[in-house]
């Protein structure tokens, strides 16, 4: 018997029975009571080894995310892994893909190995409609999630203002001239709807009109960006500088200038590693990873502390352009 057997049984999170067991006065007296009629039914005793968090703690965390091979995915575990065993952590990683079932899957895994909080690092996990399995996780456990905000219960989010982000990256390339600015982007998760309306909230701060023809999804690939900029080039479309959705993109769509011998601003986001090593090395907008990533493991370890109620459920980092080769002031 444990402290995830208590929490389900009076169907609570972990946060509130390690609440009761500490006799915090943030239980309502019904809840309380609740909680220890299930401890003396269960002959409950809290294991004096194993609660270096003050409960029952197996000093593990799940992390979930869509695509390890993705760089954005790649340098978010690298850097939260590593954090979480520096803090007596052990660590268990699932790479879900997009798939709404495999996510579920993965998180009743986690459950079920009782780790003691579950990061989710990206918003494809915020899903449009039913975020219920989500609510249903943090009912047993924290949940911490990285650029991806989700208001539920037990949910903190640390993320980055990437509307604004986009939105400055417009006026930027507009006060250098750039009036026909083509964007691309690779999909419509909550994050690439906060960097689309953004692009045309900056657009409008410009003053200038958006162009259905020059905003664009592609696959997220280099090949994939590089042939739409071709074909645009080939059919004569007019643009003018380039702001795209992820490194990638970008990188791909500025493969498809330098090929006709073209130079124009090219922005993309996420200051990877593929920014500083493309030719020319492209200027992108960096969304705060190296900030986002310690700040969301602080959160997690604040909250199974007890400290839930002081932490704040939303932490806000603002992005900022790394300027490079292909776009200078």
């Amino acid at each position: 018997m444990t402290i995830y057997d208590i929490a389900r049984a009076c169907d609570v999170s972990i946060a509130t029975v390690s609440r009761v067991l500490n006799g915090s006065n943030k239980v309502r007296p019904l809840t309380r009571a609740k909680v220890l009629a299930a401890m003396r039914a269960q002959n409950y005793t809290p294991n004096p080894f194993a609660r270096g968090l003050g409960l029952d703690s197996m000093k593990m965390v799940g992390i979930l995310c869509t695509d390890i091979a993705d760089a954005f995915f790649a340098k978010a575990v690298s850097l939260v892994e590593p954090t979480l065993r520096a803090r007596g952590f052990d660590v268990i990683l699932g790479c879900t893909g997009n798939d709404l079932e495999d996510k579920k899957k993965y998180l009743q895994l986690f459950l079920d190995k009782h780790v003691d909080a579950i990061v989710l690092i990206g918003s494809s996990y915020r899903e449009t409609l039913d975020n219920s399995h989500l609510a249903s996780a943090a009912n047993k456990v924290p949940i911490i999630t990285i650029n991806c905000p989700i208001t539920l219960p037990n949910v903190y989010s640390v993320v980055c203002d990437e509307a604004s982000g986009f939105c400055a990256s417009a006026q930027v390339l507009e006060r250098q001239g750039c009036h026909s600015i083509l964007y691309l982007y690779d999909r419509l998760t909550y994050s690439g709807q906060q960097k689309l309306q953004g692009f045309r909230d900056g657009l409008k701060k410009a003053g200038l009109q958006e162009n259905p023809q020059l905003i664009l999804m592609v696959d997220r690939t280099l090949d994939a960006a590089q042939s739409v900029v071709e074909r645009l080039l080939a059919q004569k479309v007019h643009f003018d500088a380039i702001l795209a959705s992820e490194d990638i993109v970008a990188v791909g769509a500025q493969k498809a200038l330098v090929a006709r011998g073209l130079s124009l601003p090219v922005i993309g986001c996420n200051n990877s590693i593929l920014a500083s090593c493309s030719t020319p090395s492209l200027t992108s907008l960096d969304n705060r990873l190296e900030a986002l990533c310690p700040a969301a493991i602080s959160v997690l370890v604040d909250v199974l502390e007890g400290k839930g109620d002081m932490t704040p459920s939303l932490t806000t980092f603002a992005p900022f352009l790394v300027y490079r080769d292909s776009f200078k002031k």
